[in-house]
């Protein structure tokens, strides 16, 4: 396995390749997406890249787990050939630069709380495509409103890569696997679980033909009273990312919520 930190480097790669972008701080749902990249037969470019444009002032950007040599060793245990690790120059050569912006998928959710999140996302994704160059890439659903928007991208824009969003990498007790789940406490880690719980419930309910907006309203209420600060709880159509009012076939339920410090996401594809 080799680090490279410029594009360039990764030229005398054997082709095709398959890419698994990342911020680092690695754990098992990206390893995991790290071993179904190695499934598909062809070279594993894992990139390690803290994004700053996806980061707002008041985020936690300047305190996101950094370090490179322990990611490299778990990419490379998961079957990674490549870690392409560039600087922050490399990826933003200008303080201006040209920007992506995905509009409708964009416009509520993660879009709302994070205003100019996506399109950083959206940016660093497709300046990552244009370097890597690879025939496939892989994303995981826990972030699902980033798969719908780099899907919208890449059709759009009709970016040559093979889009493969592999399912949410789960704690044995069903909390969504995230590097940001360090910063909860010992007592918040025992109640997060809660969330994913309280998803397979909506979903076995809608599911049965029981009314989405009671139960969502009923989940909401129980999730306040647990302590958790609501940011959405909703049934959407996955691909538009916009609520809808009965259960249909690319429907999902989002959520996100702050328990402490801590902001997480999740979500149940029904």
């Amino acid at each position: 396995m080799k680090i490279v930190h410029e594009a360039a480097e990764l030229n005398a790669a054997p082709r095709p390749l398959a890419f698994v972008p990342t911020m680092g701080a690695l754990h098992e749902g990206h390893l995991e997406l790290v071993r179904q990249a190695r499934k598909l037969g062809q070279t594993v470019v894992v990139s390690v890249f803290v994004n700053p444009t996806q980061f707002a002032p008041h985020e936690d950007f300047s305190r996101y787990p950094r370090n490179l040599e322990r990611d490299a060793e778990l990419a490379a245990g998961a079957g990674a050939d490549y870690v392409y690790a560039p600087s922050v120059e490399t990826m933003y050569p200008r303080d201006t630069m040209t920007q992506v912006v995905v509009p409708e998928v964009t416009d509520l959710y993660e879009g709302a709380a994070r205003p100019g999140h996506f399109e950083g996302v959206a940016t660093v994704v497709l300046k990552l495509f244009n370097q890597v160059r690879p025939t496939v890439a892989l994303f995981g659903r826990k972030d699902l409103q980033q798969c719908a928007v780099i899907r919208r991208m890449v059709e759009d824009l009709n970016v040559p890569v093979e889009l493969k969003f592999v399912p949410t990498f789960r704690e044995p007790d069903g909390l969504a696997m995230s590097s940001r789940n360090v910063y909860l406490s010992e007592t918040e880690r025992r109640s997060a679980p809660l969330l994913y719980a309280t998803l397979q419930s909506l979903a076995s309910e809608m599911k049965k033909g029981e009314a989405a907006e009671p139960l969502l309203e009923e989940a909401r209420s129980k999730l306040a009273k647990a302590g958790f600060e609501l940011g959405y709880l909703d049934l959407i159509s996955s691909h538009r990312f916009a609520p809808i009012a009965d259960v249909a076939e690319d429907a999902a339920i989002v959520l996100a919520a702050r328990l402490g410090k801590t902001r997480l996401i999740d979500n149940i594809e029904l």
